[in-house]
């Protein structure tokens, strides 16, 4: 391994790879732009089409397509799924210039920057080491880039349903070169309260929804939330919650016929969906027994996934991806941390529907995603890189 990690050295520049990360953050693939991912992916498909390897273009939605391409192996091994996404978030109101990326002083800036288009670079470049180097495998390694993680993860779902199939995965949201070996669920959920309109001279004449939403907001947070707070996974933490949204009535003199309270609840593996939804039934149905003009009605929100439940993700601390980063980042001059990612990822479409044991390992820092200020560590671009392939060299030549 460490002859195949000096030769992996060697041959990757990280001016290549910067630049290659840059093509890829200067292409806008959002909500909010016409072509979504399809220009960013076919940049893609024609950079492996540049390196003499074979992408595959797959269509998903009308004309939004995941890239996959396949480095074979010689057979009998473990295969290998190196997956990210192709989408970012909008640009919002940044204070640096989001798709004109820079290096400066050894950052690379940009939208996507570290969620997740340098992470995309750094899988793309490990392939490519791997084959230049012409490096043994006998398993496949199968780089996959995926459209609309950030909102209902259709490429992942299609992914799942469609193929490719492997052994394992590695998804490579910014984990600061930690491996994430879980994370809770994710759950949105909305309660509409339904009242009756009344002038706000005479509020008696009227039952007032924020009023509902009031007392329910008020109940979750005496009986609910401190029940949550007492589930703790040893490796991810607590079950929690957010109240995110509250939008009622149309003006002060009216009374508030509805009222909207819309809810993100993060659930752990030890719980089950039909927990998380029958824990608000109960306190709904308390309330409505209290009042008979009470009225709520819950709903799972649908743009929070597209058909396959947002489930928590675990992986055994003895499986093969973990023990493998385990010993391969020591090489590379990085203790070896484990823990449990801070937000949801497909990493738990993949292992919940697919049955693939998936990890979360990429560069840069979560807490930069999304923000004002993205930007990657260039070195974390470089030593990824080099975990990437020299994981796949691990896992795919175990026997299978």
């Amino acid at each position: 391994m460490q002859t195949i990690l000096s030769r992996l050295v060697s041959l990757l520049n990280i001016r290549d790879l910067t630049d290659l990360a840059s093509s890829l953050i200067s292409i806008e693939s959002h909500r909010d732009t016409p072509q979504r991912e399809r220009v960013c992916a076919e940049k893609i498909a024609d950079i492996f089409l540049q390196w003499g390897m074979q992408p595959e273009i797959v269509n998903v939605i009308g004309d939004r397509s995941n890239v996959y391409c396949r480095l074979k192996g010689s057979g009998g091994g473990k295969s290998l799924i190196l997956n990210g996404h192709i989408d970012t978030v909008p640009a919002y109101d940044m204070d640096i210039p989001p798709f004109q990326p820079y290096v400066e002083n050894g950052m690379l800036y940009g939208r996507g920057s570290v969620d997740m288009k340098g992470a995309l670079a750094c899988m793309m470049t490990a392939l490519r080491l791997l084959r230049d180097l012409r490096v043994p495998l006998k398993g496949d390694v199968i780089f996959t880039a995926v459209i609309n993680e950030e909102d209902r993860s259709e490429g992942t779902e299609h992914l799942i349903l469609h193929g490719p199939h492997a052994d394992r995965c590695v998804v490579g949201e910014p984990t600061g070169l930690q491996i994430m070996a879980g994370h809770r669920g994710l759950e949105w959920l909305q309660f509409e309260f339904i009242g009756k309109a009344a002038h706000g001279g005479t509020p008696d004449q009227g039952v007032n929804a924020i009023s509902m939403a009031a007392r329910f907001i008020q109940r979750v947070e005496e009986q609910l939330i401190p029940r949550l707070a007492q589930r703790i996974h040893p490796l991810i933490g607590p079950a929690v919650m957010n109240f995110g949204v509250i939008q009622g009535g149309t003006q002060p003199s009216s009374v508030a016929d509805r009222c909207i309270v819309q809810v993100d609840r993060r659930w752990l593996p030890q719980e089950n969906l039909d927990q998380v939804l029958g824990e608000y039934r109960i306190i709904l149905d308390d309330l409505a027994n209290e009042d008979q003009n009470f009225r709520c009605v819950m709903t799972r929100m649908d743009s929070n996934m597209a058909t396959m439940d947002h489930r928590p993700m675990e992986i055994s601390l003895d499986d093969p991806l973990v023990t493998g980063l385990q010993a391969i980042l020591p090489r590379l001059g990085i203790e070896p941390k484990i823990s449990a990612f801070g937000g949801w990822t497909d990493a738990s479409l993949i292992s919940n529907y697919a049955h693939i044991p998936c990890v979360v390992f990429g560069p840069g820092d979560l807490s930069v995603a999304h923000s004002r200020c993205e930007y990657v560590p260039v070195e974390e671009l470089r030593l990824c890189t080099l975990a990437y392939a020299l994981l796949a060299v691990d896992i795919c030549n175990q026997e299978k």
